[in-house]
């Protein structure tokens, strides 16, 4: 595929292969981009923002409305390029194909319903005969830098506000997974976004993200990736609006009172879907000492069902790695905690890409399996002796991304959500679970502020007070 920027597909002599995880085979070829083609990206933005300012929020939202009916009308052909590049079985591509198109849907709707508000000002002493109201304006170029692990859907997150705050969007995708944001800009221009809105960006994510951010053209950053990537990005973005969705490593609590095989049945789901590649994972399985051993009993015969191999057959319930290097990474993650003392369940194999879903028992905190961000399947199991025990060790991290609690005690599930310091809290779920429309964030080192399209909007809309002095 050709990138598309300065309101044209083009080619380049040098070119990036994509591959397929799971085989190696090359499934397609994108240009190796520049900081030269940012540079011409963006002149040709700045162009594009003004034409998307002067659009009213019908325009946008009928453009997104299109964009939507498209993506719903190709979910089978999405979903298989979205396979293809990443390596999430198919029925999981099916599932982001049809989110994100929903992402979409949703923005158009809140395109409609951004407005500012008005300000009481005769409530000041001096302000008799003032009238005041806010204005939302567009932040001008977002500039929206994705992941690997959603190639279509973490997309939308950042494009669909975007336009229906009015803006033009850069997009630099993942260099191993750029053919989804490839297509979600085809679609975008043949709904009516104007190509001078937008821009699609694939090479080297160090040399184009610096161009990129660095730019004083760009007003907003809105990124997903790892802490260290997201630190870089805001030191380099000088006075920008930025959004940072980072990494995690979530934990799952398991209290004495729990149902054991629904915790099983959420952890087996949360643990290892998209081959443990989801920055809500549960990774850190914190059990009573109480119930630990009938835990791990239920879950193990969930995770042994899970048949590895090819992402595009419909038997396979878990895919490669998007990288031989990373399964090979999960692997040396989980024999260093082997070795230092904690059981190998079950799993832990690897051949290439593909690594056998682990389940580790009795995991020290301060091993690297529960202290970093896995990012594949495995999960850690800790045991606790009580509640503030439980509640310690789950905050004992730099993360605080996603949690969930076992319990059927209000009064212990209440604690949970107040004392755990995590951006989402999940009470007799995993940490795995998200609806695109609800305020998705974390604290501490799990990022900045709000994705949602309606808190993603206020994210890329800036606001102006107007006061009018009436002559009364």
């Amino acid at each position: 595929m050709q990138m598309f920027i300065a309101g044209k597909w083009c080619e380049k002599p040098a070119a990036i292969d994509v591959t397929n995880p799971y085989n190696g085979e090359v499934i397609d070829t994108v240009p190796k981009g520049s900081p030269g083609d940012v540079d011409a990206a963006l002149s040709t933005l700045a162009t594009g923002a003004q034409i998307m300012r002067k659009m009213t929020a019908f325009e946008r939202s009928q453009i997104l409305r299109r964009t939507a009916e498209i993506m719903f009308s190709r979910v089978e052909e999405l979903a298989r390029v979205i396979s293809s590049e990443e390596g999430k079985i198919l029925a999981e591509s099916r599932m982001e194909a049809k989110r994100a198109a929903e992402v979409i849907l949703t923005s158009a709707e809140e395109a409609l319903r951004l407005a500012g508000e008005v300000i009481p000002l005769d409530a000041a002493e001096n302000g008799a005969g003032k009238l005041g109201f806010t204005l939302r304006i567009p932040c001008g170029i977002v500039a929206a830098i994705t992941p690997f692990n959603f190639p279509l859907n973490l997309v939308t997150h950042k494009l669909g506000p975007a336009i229906a705050g009015g803006n033009a969007t850069i997009i630099k995708p993942a260099s191993d997974t750029p053919l989804s944001a490839l297509k979600l800009t085809e679609i975008a221009l043949e709904a009516g976004l104007p190509p001078e809105a937008i821009a699609c960006i694939t090479g080297p994510g160090g040399e184009l993200g610096r161009a990129i951010c660095s730019d004083d053209r760009v007003r907003k950053i809105s990124f997903t990736g790892s802490y260290e990537v997201g630190q870089a990005i805001c030191q380099a973005a000088g006075m920008k609006r930025v959004t940072m969705e980072l990494g995690s490593n979530s934990p799952v609590i398991i209290m004495d009172d729990a149902d054991l095989d629904k915790a099983a049945q959420a952890v087996c789901m949360a643990g290892y879907s998209n081959a443990g590649q989801v920055c809500i994972s549960a990774q850190r399985i914190l059990t009573s000492q109480r119930v630990a051993a009938d835990f791990v009993d239920a879950l193990r015969p969930k995770v042994d069902a899970l048949t590895l191999g090819d992402q595009l057959s419909d038997d396979t319930k878990i895919g490669p790695m998007v990288r031989e290097a990373d399964a090979a990474r999960v692997e040396e993650w989980v024999g260093e905690a082997v070795t230092a003392g904690a059981t190998l369940v079950t799993g832990g194999s690897r051949e290439g890409a593909l690594y056998r879903p682990a389940i580790l028992d009795n995991v020290d905190p301060d091993m690297r399996v529960s202290r970093d961000e896995l990012f594949g399947p495995a999960v850690a199991v800790t045991r606790f002796s009580d509640i503030d025990d439980a509640i310690r060790l789950a905050n004992d991290t730099s993360y605080g991304l996603s949690a969930g609690v076992f319990t059927q005690d209000i009064d212990r599930a209440m604690r949970f959500a107040r004392e755990v310091d995590s951006g989402n809290v999940h009470i007799n779920w995993s940490s795995q679970w998200r609806a695109d429309f609800m305020p998705y964030g974390g604290l501490k080192q799990s990022g900045t502020g709000k994705e949602g399209p309606k808190y993603a909007l206020r994210e890329m809309t800036e606001e102006k007070t107007i006061v009018l002095h009436l002559n009364e």
